[in-house]
């Protein structure tokens, strides 16, 4: 949905990209601006908090994703592995933690009501007294299926947002089990929103391991390309769209933690191994990026002085006069988006 904006709802859209990363609530808004034609943000606040028919939770990578109820409820217990293994990165801070005691009780806790992180270690501390609370926390949005309480803010949660437990938010939708087949279709949705990928990009997206075996017994029902000596097999669904490397890729801008950037292990084709360090910060954050001819040229941020907001540009290299032009127009747009209440909106490049 980048090549050419398409007319179609949020939820179908946040599934055929698998999820989005959420890591702050302005994030998918932003990612589905940009691939939506005339994308409603209230749309996406009404899915959110009235239809919950998406959730923002803890999944893919262990990190906040926004996904649709459905997808959550089949992924959510597929990850569970993946996301326990995480607590071995409390090393010593997770000595006395007793995991099945700790998210027992914490279950009691959002069971009554939903809470902040915050209030929640300060009730399992109370609890668990010398145990680490960080840990008792991690424990938590590792072991217990959580979902994020939507409000009635501008990107649907505020800065601190309370968590409720997944079974109670979606009912019916809420199985707590996986798929027998549950690895083969994780498989599938990540081809149909990024193939050709290689196994190692599906691990890459997921964080799930040793999924080389389950696209060996799908070799049969995919596409499979061979590339030059010393590269790794790309596989895909058969008759997925392909694009030629000719195809027309109009300027678009990306939100940070964006799919696009995160969704495979080898991320040269949408971004120079020279430039990652420009979008990708020494604590991991991906930053807001905006793509020329389909690959990554350069970051932005939004900027806000005195009624004005504004889109700073930081290109990765010179712009072509045509590109300035275009990114100026979607830039301006994007501001307007954003800050729909600003007495001008404006693109500038940054120290220009």
């Amino acid at each position: 949905m980048l090549l050419a904006r398409e007319r179609t709802t949020a939820e179908d859209a946040v599934a055929r990209l698998a999820g989005m990363q959420a890591q702050e609530p302005r994030h998918p808004f932003v990612g589905l601006w940009t691939r939506l034609e005339g994308f409603d943000a209230g749309e996406l606040r009404e899915a959110l908090a009235v239809r919950r028919s998406i959730v923002r939770g803890t999944t893919l990578r262990g990190t906040l994703h926004l996904h649709t109820a459905a997808d959550y409820a089949a992924w959510r217990p597929l990850l569970q592995p993946m996301l326990g293994e995480g607590l071995g990165l409390l090393g010593d801070r997770a000595a006395g933690l007793d995991v099945d005691a700790v998210c027992a009780h914490a279950r009691t806790l959002l069971a009554d009501q939903p809470r902040t992180f915050a209030q929640l270690r300060e009730r399992l501390a109370a609890a668990f007294p010398g145990v680490d609370e960080r840990a008792l926390g991690f424990a938590v949005r590792m072991h217990v299926p959580l979902v994020m309480e939507p409000t009635d803010a501008t990107w649907a949660f505020p800065s601190i947002a309370r968590f409720a437990l997944a079974d109670g938010w979606l009912g019916d939708a809420w199985s707590g089990t996986a798929a027998p087949d549950g690895r083969r279709e994780l498989v599938r949705r990540h081809l149909a929103a990024f193939g050709p990928a290689t196994v190692a990009d599906v691990q890459a997206w997921s964080a799930l391991r040793d999924l080389g075996p389950v696209v060996e017994g799908m070799r049969d029902e995919l596409a499979v390309f061979r590339p030059e000596r010393g590269r790794r097999e790309l596989f895909d669904l058969p008759g997925a769209p392909r694009p030629g490397a000719d195809a027309p890729a109009p300027v678009r801008f990306l939100p940070e933690f964006d799919n696009l950037l995160l969704s495979h292990r080898d991320r040269t084709r949408v971004i120079a191994d020279e430039h990652r360090p420009a979008v990708v910060t020494r604590n991991l954050r991906v930053r807001a990026t905006f793509l020329v001819d389909g690959t990554v040229a350069g970051t932005w941020t939004l900027e806000r002085r005195r009624g004005e907001a504004a889109v700073v540009l930081a290109p990765l290299g010179r712009l072509r006069a045509a590109d300035r032009r275009a990114l100026e127009r979607e830039g301006e747009a994007l501001a307007r988006f954003l800050e729909p209440g600003a007495k001008a909106h404006a693109v500038r490049v940054a120290d220009a």
